[in-house]
């Protein structure tokens, strides 16, 4: 079995509520209606259910009726929204007005239906760029206890089974911070390690990349990655973290024993925790397309709840295996 086939049977085992703020939008009801067949979650779709019924009528969608529909200009539960959000945020100066307001948008709405407990995580971005999905999440969500960033990981399956755990690798941050400091990187790499247990299933042994192995080169940003495995190690002792190292050294067992002769993991790393936004960008895009890789992702990392973050460019595909994966993540 594969293993977003793998993900999908943890996540039928024990469904969680998932929340799709694009309710109205044909990719969204067409993944809906493969979610609901499969058993993969319960979903709450968020728009009005006449547009729903029609768009689902026109695609022949015959489970949507299994779904939950949460229309926010009429649903019970608004002034209950409002009032969650007003009380969050009324100490940023936001009035009742403008609670009342935002309240009418989908990508609020997702994040406090997760706050007031009737959705455990979210998937949306279909249709709406990156920054507007993730604005409310930070707003209304935050960061996990302990976390003082989110970041964005894939879970890579390169062809060569002799990388990584079998060819399942994770990789991050690919998405969202461009220049961590040490301390957030620290975080990433303890995060990724967790992301590696909870949908990869696989034992983490954390790499913490650089253009120097042990010393081998000297410059400030190398230092950062020194200082970033410290604290990782500090963080959580009980995690296999080891750095700096060069990707090769990282990943290739005869290049890891030679360079890094006294690490754990050099050689055998599974997961890639890169210096900056780009290197980790243009790494996942470089593997996934050269090599043939499959680039499951990205999941966001650091949330109190899950909230994943779609390509506006996904498919029907993408949609449901996000929804997988985000069950998954449910604590």
């Amino acid at each position: 079995m594969s293993l977003i086939e793998n993900i999908k049977a943890s996540a039928r085992m024990n469904p969680k509520t998932i929340v799709l703020p694009e309710g109205e939008a044909d990719r969204t009801l067409r993944a809906a209606d493969i979610i609901l067949e499969q058993g993969l979650a319960k979903l709450i779709l968020i728009g009005d259910q006449k547009v729903i019924n029609a768009n689902a009528k026109q695609w022949g969608l015959a489970n949507i009726e299994k779904a939950e529909i949460y229309n926010p200009l009429s649903d019970p539960r608004r002034n209950e929204m409002v009032d969650l959000l007003y009380n969050i945020r009324k100490g940023r100066g936001m009035t009742k007005a403008e609670a009342e307001e935002l309240c009418n948008q989908p990508l609020y709405l997702g994040p406090l239906l997760i706050k007031s407990g009737y959705a455990d995580g979210e998937v949306s971005g279909a249709e709406h760029p990156t920054g507007d999905v993730l604005r409310p999440a930070f707003q209304i969500i935050k960061t996990a206890p302990g976390s003082t960033v989110v970041s964005g990981a894939f879970i890579m399956v390169v062809k060569e089974k002799k990388y990584g755990e079998d060819g399942i690798m994770i990789f991050a941050d690919c998405a969202v911070n461009p220049n961590p400091n040490a301390k957030q990187l620290a975080e990433i790499a303890v995060a990724s390690a967790c992301t590696a247990r909870s949908i990869a299933k696989i034992e983490p042994k954390v790499a913490m990349l650089s253009f120097s192995t042990k010393g081998s080169g000297a410059h400030e940003d190398v230092n950062k990655v020194v200082e970033a495995t410290a604290i990782a190690n500090e963080l959580r002792p009980d995690l296999a973290i080891d750095g700096e190292l060069q990707a090769d050294a990282a990943i290739v067992e005869a290049i890891g024993s030679k360079k890094a002769p006294n690490s754990k993991i050099a050689g055998s790393a599974n997961v890639l925790v890169f210096p900056t936004l780009d290197a980790g960008n243009i790494a996942y895009k470089l593997v996934q397309r050269l090599a043939g890789a499959e680039a499951i992702g990205p999941v966001l990392q650091g949330m109190a709840a899950p909230i994943n973050d779609l390509s506006r460019g996904c498919s029907v595909d993408d949609i449901v295996n996000l929804v997988a994966i985000t069950s998954n993540q449910v604590k």
